[in-house]
């Protein structure tokens, strides 16, 4: 066994004990040991993390990109950095590289006809792409591809298909076997932020989802799906959903709940509600398209990069609110924060 590793696995007894100040230490000299230390790096990668050290975690990355330019890991970490961070002309381009990611389910469509990468084309064909939230989110962009004079033809999962009806496109339900025209090309519907160029203050309006304001009660998505990777940061443990249950005319809207099958169904709910409290689901995104007051909960950690940092606001939802724990785990805070707002706004 080399230096190296001797290192590497003091430095993880130390960092399972909690003694992150010499893990710290002992994860630097295995690297300086054997720069390719590829398991160093990355427990003192998920150290820096644990500690919201963005800009050292920055600073490393980079450096690691050096030695592994080609790595879509790295090269979506540091996307991930940048976003979060708002620098968004340096964080699209490596964005890309989520579709080469090991855990990425992407599936490039079996076309004849090209990627498109912003030349002027006159019919496009947009793809699945990511989670149902994050469809939401760019399907903002259909619109500005109608504007343009593109012939754009979504491709939308059934229970988004009814929400994209607004959008100016051909919608084409991805469900069985599928026939569409040629297209001049295609693109994943998460890149048109990069094609079109978007920084912090440029962000198109929301998908246009537009309810009448008011309605009575507070519609709750209190929990996710469970399998999503960053569920265990978002999810709430159960003293704090019965507090929230609590509110004054809260009702659930999870699906199990209500019994919706689309995200139409749950909006003709959230539109009879007076705004919306939810943890980082794809119903955040949705109440936000509509414009109705939606206060999200973040994690400390594992918080996604389109919340920004620190912000209590969104430019993606201009009616959004964001409750961000202040430290791991400290929902009890977040969830006595929104019970003080909840009173305040009648008083």
């Amino acid at each position: 066994m080399g230096e190296a590793d001797i290192l590497f696995q003091t430095a993880s007894q130390a960092h399972a004990a909690g003694d992150l100040a010499e893990a710290e230490r002992l994860y630097g000299a295995a690297i300086t040991a054997d720069p390719g230390a590829r398991s160093a790096r990355n427990n003192l990668l998920v150290l820096l993390w644990s500690e919201r050290r963005w800009s050292e975690m920055e600073a490393f990355v980079r450096d690691w990109l050096r030695l592994d330019p080609g790595s879509a890991e790295l090269n979506f970490r540091l996307a991930d950095l940048l976003l979060s961070d708002g620098r968004y002309a340096e964080g699209w381009p490596l964005f890309e590289d989520r579709r080469r990611l090991p855990i990425s389910d992407f599936r490039p469509p079996a076309l004849t006809y090209p990627e498109w990468k912003g030349e002027p084309v006159s019919s496009l064909m947009v793809w699945l792409d990511q989670g149902l939230g994050d469809q939401i989110q760019f399907a903002r962009y259909l619109p500005l591809l109608a504007a343009r004079g593109i012939a754009t033809t979504v491709m939308a999962p059934p229970s988004l298909a009814s929400l994209y009806a607004a959008t100016g496109a051909q919608v084409l339900v991805a469900e069985g076997t599928v026939a569409a025209a040629r297209h001049e090309a295609w693109t994943p519907i998460c890149s048109l932020a990069l094609r079109f160029g978007t920084t912090l203050d440029t962000i198109p309006p929301p998908l246009d989802l537009a309810a009448e304001p008011g309605g009575r009660g507070v519609g709750l998505m209190l929990r996710g799906r469970p399998n999503h990777p960053r569920d265990l940061h978002r999810r709430l443990p159960d003293e704090a959903r019965a507090e929230l249950l609590a509110l004054p005319g809260a009702v659930s809207l999870h699906p199990d709940d209500t019994g919706a099958k689309t995200f139409r169904e749950t909006a003709d709910l959230i539109a009879g509600h007076e705004m919306v409290i939810t943890v980082d689901t794809s119903v955040a995104h949705l109440a936000g398209s509509m414009g109705k007051p939606t206060w999200l909960m973040l994690p400390w950690l594992g918080c996604d990069w389109r919340w920004l940092r620190h912000r209590t606001d969104s430019p993606w939802y201009p009616s959004m609110r964001l409750f961000r724990q202040p430290a791991r785990g400290d929902w009890a805070s977040v969830v006595r924060e929104i019970a003080q707002a909840f009173e305040a706004r009648g008083s």
